[in-house]
């Protein structure tokens, strides 16, 4: 048997962290298994679905590297085919018109929550004989058993049974003759041949009636796997406040795919004690059994710690290639500066995403149009102007402009003058990058470039001087 996933996300709005993470784990599958991993898109809620969504949807999918084997179906394509196994269910009597009005409904449901019983719908259409009431457009239920139950082998849950007693005769297509959520998902998954169904633990109440629609149909149900819900840092259900953002907004937030991926797997599924997976890994290891029953807890720290890692160790030429992205939305052309891969060198230890190491690279490409106030109040004093004219000398006279050697003249320049290497160093860098945070000296006049250094340490000494 060939294993095939699918994820079916609806397209009402942007790939969030929930479903980039059910998305993994049934690409993960699929991968580990040689099998094949589906895209299948549940646009049938008209009202709510957008374009705008859809398109969010694949950019985040492509952004995350989960390549799809087959689709993306859409199943507003697909509206005669769930005709065709409406009708059939019609025809071999596991589903019947239901004529009830809301009104009726709304009273049923009262009386029976006044009784303190479960409000459902009780099934009095379910035999109904003789003319229908005219001008009333019907909605078509499915005839649910009501004896026996259904057991489900979850993959992370374990054993689930439910007593077909505590099931009502659920809605397949509505009143304008729409089929609803648990006919489409039925009929997707049989036709397209779905042998696991790897999704969150809000649809675990949906299983029971899908299984039986199934069956009604005379196919067996694929193997599922309900993967428990991902929680905020205070317990309560993942949203945007805790960060559960769109998924390419942490691409605009400057973090790495492989560090979201690698954080995501890590949220509700392990291996020992192991944090940093590579994508090889991940496939190599992942097991529905490694999924965790409990809640796991969303911690943006956990997240940004990994971006940092994946920083530091990440091939510098691709992320040379994703930082020049960033300087380019900020205006910069990295063109005629210094290489790319040596920026990120000196800036991977310092940076906890792409952002700030862009906002660090700007001022190696453009000298700093204005000085920050309290690192120029500091150190661009008075008695700064002749240490930074005197350290421009000597580093005008450098022949070798490499970091070892600049990082030596500014080291002599300050036993020279008798005073600390702060004194020298600190001045040196608010002319340099108009703040005081840097890389190592000499590394930052390396990049910088003789001719860029020496006219930033010019314009700092006039700036003092016209204080």
């Amino acid at each position: 048997m060939t294993v095939r996933t699918r994820f079916a996300p609806s397209p009402t709005g942007y790939l969030h962290i929930g479903g980039a993470r059910t998305a993994l784990f049934s690409w993960l599958y699929a991968r580990a298994n040689q099998g094949q991993f589906i895209l299948r898109i549940e646009d049938t809620d008209r009202e709510r679905s957008t374009e705008a969504s859809v398109r969010a949807i694949l950019e985040g999918m492509e952004w995350l590297r989960l390549d799809y084997d087959e689709g993306p179906y859409y199943q507003t394509d697909r509206m005669d085919r769930y005709r065709e196994v409406i009708q059939r269910l019609l025809d071999q009597g596991d589903a019947y018109y239901c004529y009830c009005s809301k009104e009726e409904l709304d009273a049923m449901r009262e009386a029976q929550m006044a009784r303190k019983e479960k409000p459902r719908y009780d099934g009095r259409c379910r035999d109904r004989s003789g003319d229908p009431p005219k001008g009333v457009q019907p909605v078509i239920r499915f005839r649910n058993p009501r004896e026996g139950s259904v057991v489900i082998d979850d993959r992370v849950k374990g054993r689930v049974e439910v007593s077909n007693s505590e099931l009502d005769d659920l809605i397949i297509a509505r009143s304008d003759g729409s089929p609803t959520y648990n006919l489409t998902v039925v009929v997707d998954d049989l036709d397209m041949g779905i042998t696991h169904v790897i999704r969150g633990d809000d649809h675990l109440n949906n299983t029971p009636r899908q299984v039986n629609i199934l069956r009604a149909l005379g196919e067996e149900p694929p193997v599922y796997a309900h993967v428990p819900m991902i929680l905020g840092e205070d317990g309560k259900r993942l949203s945007k406040r805790h960060g559960a953002m769109s998924v390419m907004q942490y691409e605009r937030d400057g973090f790495l795919p492989e560090a979201l991926l690698n954080y995501l797997v890590r949220l509700g599924w392990s291996h020992g004690d192991q944090e940093i997976f590579s994508r090889e890994e991940m496939i190599e290891l992942f097991t529905l059994e490694g999924i965790n029953r409990a809640p796991s807890t969303f911690s943006p720290k956990k997240l940004q710690w990994l971006n940092e890692q994946y920083l530091k160790s990440g091939d510098p030429t691709r992320i040379a290639s994703l930082l020049e992205e960033k300087l380019k939305a900020r205006g910069i052309d990295a063109e005629g500066g210094p290489a790319l891969e040596a920026v990120v060198a000196a800036l991977r230890e310092r940076s906890a995403n792409l952002n700030e190491m862009a906002d660090a690279a700007v001022w190696f490409y453009r000298e700093p149009e204005e000085y920050d106030a309290k690192a120029a109040a500091r150190q661009l004093t008075t008695e700064a102007a002749p240490v930074l004219a005197a350290l421009r000398e000597r580093l005008s006279g450098l022949e070798d402009w490499n970091r070892d050697a600049l990082r030596q003249a500014v080291s002599e320049q300050a036993k020279a003058l008798n005073v600390k290497m702060g004194q020298v160093g600190m001045p040196l860098r608010v002319a340099l990058t108009g703040g005081t945070s840097s890389p190592d000296i000499g590394v930052t006049l390396e990049l910088i470039g003789k001719a860029s250094a020496l006219a930033r340490i010019d314009k700092a000494v006039e700036w003092i001087q016209c204080q």
